[in-house]
């Protein structure tokens, strides 16, 4: 099956499907229509791709050999089965979620669909920063056959990297991502409110500690997390650890107390490597357990 020069549809309408509905189509591929179940963002949706027709789904199927699904993980089932039942039959189909195979696709496959996953490892907060944000990004892809070299095809259109993940490993990797992604803003979001506990406002606390979090994350990611790790923990200082612990008790939620302390063993595990005593960290060690089960 040679899927070059097939017309492509998306399915969805939210803001991966239609970045990437744009970018493909400014790279030359032929997205010729984009679909979802409220005809109005679909509207919207081709508006933004820029030469995609918004159709209604169940006329989607009859006008692409290949359609990228770019929909909620929960909708995957459904929106195949609707695809399949409007008469896709053969050709490919991609799905973007990153926690789930192409077994996800199975109504498409059983209409003789090849099915496979392409997962932009990449936050997308807005359409037009996805335009920025996915060139030279990774892209997770499972699956075999003409489906799998067509993300793989799609992830060197956009100068990224593919990581072929088997099946079985994918919770593994999604939990990754959402560790480096999502947690990281949590993390920001626990820092700006002990900066408001401190007294200083969300802007100014942000403001504040944006050159520390991007000389952090520039240093964990160039000179490896053993390298980079700097603070108590990693002196072994335990007195700045109680202090911490013991100011954390009273004017913040729990939330934000039990991940200080999750941070801070796992933290403790990365100073352990870097050759901290064991005597300091089986202190420090007591201290996060105890604060943090205080918590549960």
């Amino acid at each position: 099956m040679n899927l070059d020069e097939g017309p492509i549809g998306i399915a969805g309408a939210g803001r991966v499907a239609q970045a990437l509905g744009r970018l493909l189509r400014e790279r030359g591929e032929p997205v010729v229509a984009v679909a979802s179940r409220n005809f109005d963002h679909a509207l919207a949706a081709a508006a933004f791709i820029r030469g995609a027709e918004a159709v209604p789904f169940p006329s989607l199927a009859g006008r692409v050999t290949r359609v990228l699904i770019a929909v909620s993980d929960d909708a995957l089932p459904q929106v195949a089965a609707a695809l399949a039942q409007s008469g896709m039959k053969g050709g490919a189909a991609l799905h973007t979620c990153g926690a789930r195979g192409p077994e996800a696709l199975a109504a498409l496959a059983a209409n003789g669909v090849s099915c496979a996953t392409l997962h932009p490892l990449q936050t997308i907060a807005s359409p037009e920063q996805g335009l920025t944000a996915l060139p030279g990004a990774s892209f997770g892809i499972t699956g075999e056959g003409p489906a799998a070299a067509w993300a793989q095809r799609i992830a060197a259109r956009l100068g990224g990297r593919a990581l072929h993940i088997p099946v079985a490993s994918l919770p593994l990797y999604h939990a990754a991502a959402v560790m480096a992604s999502n947690y990281v803003v949590a993390l920001i979001d626990a820092a700006a409110m002990l900066m408001g506990a401190a007294g200083i406002g969300e802007d100014q606390a942000l403001a504040a500690i944006a050159p520390l979090v991007r000389a952090s994350v520039a240093n964990a990611l160039s000179l490896g997390p053993v390298r980079a790790l700097t603070g108590p923990v990693e002196r072994g200082d335990v007195e700045t650890i109680s202090m911490h612990l013991e100011a954390l008790a009273a004017p913040v939620s729990p939330t934000v107390r039990s991940l200080y302390c999750a941070a801070g063993l796992h933290a403790l595990q990365i100073a352990r490597r870097r050759g901290l005593s064991e005597a300091n960290a089986r202190r420090l060690e007591q201290l996060l357990r105890k604060s943090g089960d205080d918590d549960v």
